[in-house]
């Protein structure tokens, strides 16, 4: 299996009047291929000429200091994402600094109709994640170049550009520790769309469930599965002892009591598909007593 490691770079309106479906038009793709020992394997970089968006937004304009006329030659983004897909092969996995570059290059495909990357969440590996996992809090989401600083990286070519943030990143990627891989995320740009294609998977210290879609947020909480508080090392549903409350009708919080691994507590967040709809992501982990104290009075400041 092959790492592919990729950036973007893209335009957006400079009036706000931006097109709904393709708010972030891509201009520049860049990617490095590593093989399972994270030794080179290829690269990969394209500008694309833009067909939404014909004036460069100041921000994209200042970050990587290109001028339109420079991208009037080049191929369109149905030709380029075809020859970087085409690069990737068939046995790899995307490698992305933070989750956004997979969502925006999966809308862009859409909207020029490509055939879709998956039909359902794919499993990829977000480096900034697992940068904080291995070397800080676990937490925290820190910038591309402080890593680079962190892990004492050579800059030997500039940032923010789609390869050269692409190349740092397949960098940090090679120092992170094999133990911690097994930390991989979902890019949910196709939601689960029956109670089978369903994710639960177990990490280190928590739980998470992804559900399929539901028609509104009501439905969603009427479903036993999306309500129920399960202890993921016993595998056993687990007593209630504070109910499903919520304080900004997105994130619900709840929690419960295992006899043998102690206090539960489960966070509901509703997540709008592509399709409009409602899923959610469910996560579970084990909290101290403290924790499950200062939980439940906040549900109790929450009564009238």
């Amino acid at each position: 299996m092959n790492y592919i490691v990729f950036d973007l770079e893209w335009n957006q309106s400079n009036t706000g009047q931006e097109i709904k479906e393709i708010p972030f038009e891509i201009i520049e793709i860049g990617a490095v291929k590593l093989d399972e020992e994270f030794q080179l394997k290829g690269e990969f970089h394209r500008l694309i000429k833009p067909k939404v968006y014909q004036e460069l937004h100041y921000i994209t304009r200042s970050l990587i200091h290109i001028k339109m006329e420079e991208l009037e030659d080049e191929k369109s983004f149905p030709e380029v994402a075809k020859e970087f897909l085409d690069w990737c092969g068939e046995d790899y996995i995307f490698c992305t600094w933070g989750p956004i570059d997979l969502k925006e290059l999966q809308r862009n495909m859409r909207f020029y109709q490509m055939r879709p990357l998956s039909d359902k969440p794919m499993k990829f590996y977000d480096v900034q994640k697992l940068f904080s996992i291995g070397f800080e809090d676990k937490k925290t989401r820190r910038a591309l170049e402080h890593a680079v600083d962190v892990l004492q990286i050579e800059k030997d070519i500039p940032f923010h550009r789609a390869f050269s943030d692409a190349y740092y990143t397949a960098k940090v990627l090679s120092r992170i520790e094999e133990s911690v891989f097994h930390n991989y995320s979902f890019d949910v740009f196709a939601a689960p769309k029956t109670k089978k294609e369903e994710i639960k998977v177990i990490f280190d210290n928590y739980m998470k469930y992804i559900s399929r879609e539901f028609n509104d947020k009501a439905e969603a909480l009427s479903d036993k599965e999306v309500l129920s508080i399960r202890c993921y090392l016993c595998r056993k549903n687990v007593k209630r002892k504070i109910g499903w409350f919520s304080n900004n009708g997105k994130h619900y919080y709840a929690a419960g009591f295992c006899d043998i691994h102690g206090h539960i507590r489960a966070k509901i967040r509703m997540k709008k598909s592509e399709d409009k709809k409602i899923y959610v992501v469910k996560t579970i982990k084990f909290i101290s007593e403290d924790d499950f104290n200062a939980l439940d009075e906040k549900r109790t400041k929450m009564k009238p």
